[in-house]
């Protein structure tokens, strides 16, 4: 597959729009691909989606990506913004984190242009995508720039300590073991440790100890998996100071299980727990 194989790709029956945005930190303009349902009237509540991949590799295009955006789409109308950011080894953090947040800024900026709402806005993204979401949602609660109604951390990559019990063991499990997770530890805070500077909580947000004003959120994850420990307490960490969660864990599931074996019941179950609770937090704090 090339690096190019999906950039661009169309996802029938929604529109489908890639612009060029600029940056607000002196990188690169940021391809973006924006969907929308057809036939829209009136604004509608915008959804940023972030794509997974270790940080290291992926685009918006990337399978199972659009599927899942146009789910969502179909399951609530909403405007789907998914940045194609920078990967780890073309340019290691803030890169990715800067792409995706001036992504967010963006479509505040431009709400009317774009028909949605500027007050309400929705994140959601799967493995290094939820760790984006994450580092995203931290922030917008830090400078109350953006208002994030709720937020999606599929399975997220938030932890680059890998001191868990899950980070340390899960050595033979497949799609995302203890040795691709140091991997894309070590290429997305590559300048950072060649610094040898503290890790921001907006690289890695399982840093962070002030979970208080948090958006409402939802995840799960499976339990033969790297980032079950660092989700498990991200989750504890919320549900402590009283945010709602849904949260779910599967047994016997390895990273990505969802998209990797769709047809399996328990991925079923997973895809319809991801679209019930969106459906449920979008009719609870959106609409």
């Amino acid at each position: 597959m090339t690096k190019l194989a999906f950039k661009g790709k169309k996802v029938k029956g929604i529109q489908n729009e890639e612009r060029f945005i600029p940056s607000k930190n002196g990188g690169p303009d940021i391809r973006v691909r924006i969907f929308k349902p057809l036939n829209v009237n009136g604004k509608l509540p915008c959804l940023e989606y972030i794509y997974g991949g270790g940080y290291i590799i992926g685009s918006p295009e990337m399978m199972p990506n659009l599927d899942i955006i146009k789910q969502f789409i179909e399951t609530r109308p909403c405007v789907v913004i998914a940045p194609a950011y920078r990967r780890a080894l073309e340019a290691p953090y803030p890169a990715a984190f800067n792409d995706c947040y001036d992504t967010l800024l963006w479509a505040k900026e431009n709400a009317d242009e774009l028909g949605i709402y500027e007050d309400k806005f929705m994140v959601a993204g799967h493995s290094a995508g939820g760790g984006l979401t994450a580092a995203v949602t931290l922030k917008a609660r830090d400078t109350q720039d953006v208002n994030i109604a709720f937020q999606m951390p599929i399975y997220p990559m938030i932890d680059d300590r890998q001191n868990t019990a899950s980070a340390k063991e899960m050595v033979d499990v497949p799609a995302w073991n203890a040795k691709s997770n140091k991997k894309g530890w070590d290429s997305y805070l590559k300048d950072i440790r060649e610094k040898n500077e503290e890790v921001p909580t907006y690289a890695a947000p399982a840093r962070n100890k002030d979970y208080k004003n948090f958006p409402p959120t939802i995840t799960f994850v499976g339990d033969l998996e790297p980032f079950k420990d660092e989700t498990i307490n991200y989750v504890e960490e919320l549900k402590h100071e009283g945010i709602d969660v849904k949260f779910k864990m599967y047994k016997g599931c390895f990273h990505s299980f969802d998209a990797l074996v769709p047809k399996a019941q328990i991925s079923k179950d997973a895809t319809k727990f991801t679209y019930d609770a969106y459906g449920e937090f979008y009719d609870k704090y959106v609409k």
